[in-house]
């Protein structure tokens, strides 16, 4: 399963794609509570695309289900990342940078590309687990042949 969405820049979007990656992974047999854990994480990369991208009015999230992978690219066309002074003692209810956090407890690998000539570009990877009677785990299991 492959999808693309371009989104408007604003916080309305985030519900559609909840919407529309929650229901295609429930179609294909993800348990709910990983399901859960990528909508968070995605919820979070798209709210940073909301409140730090700059110089642009859009930004896709791209997708793709791949032996037993969920792939995400949450990318905005923007200016990339406005700098911001070094923290030495972040504190751990300091707002800024929680979403990185979250982002990083919920998936199995977190990657995020910026430059200021292309944008920001945030990986998500996680590894799916299923639900009993998703018939797609069947086919993601190796076949093993016997020499009998």
């Amino acid at each position: 399963m492959r999808f693309s969405l371009a989104l408007p820049r604003e916080a309305l979007s985030i519900p559609v794609i909840r919407r529309v990656l929650g229901e295609a992974l429930r179609g294909l047999g993800v348990a709910e509570d990983c399901v859960a854990d990528i909508l968070v994480a995605t919820s979070e990369a798209c709210t940073n695309v909301i409140q730090h991208a700059r110089g642009t009015r859009e930004f896709e999230v791209a997708g793709r289900v791949n032996d037993g992978l969920c792939l995400l690219k949450i990318m905005d066309l923007g200016r990339g990342p406005r700098r911001t002074p070094a923290v030495t003692d972040p504190s751990d209810l300091a707002e800024s940078g929680r979403g990185i956090r979250i982002m990083r407890a919920l998936v199995d690998e977190l990657i995020i590309d910026s430059a200021s000539e292309r944008g920001t570009v945030v990986h998500l990877e996680k590894r799916l687990t299923w639900r009993d009677e998703a018939l797609i785990r069947d086919l993601d299991e190796p076949l093993v042949h016997s020499a009998g």
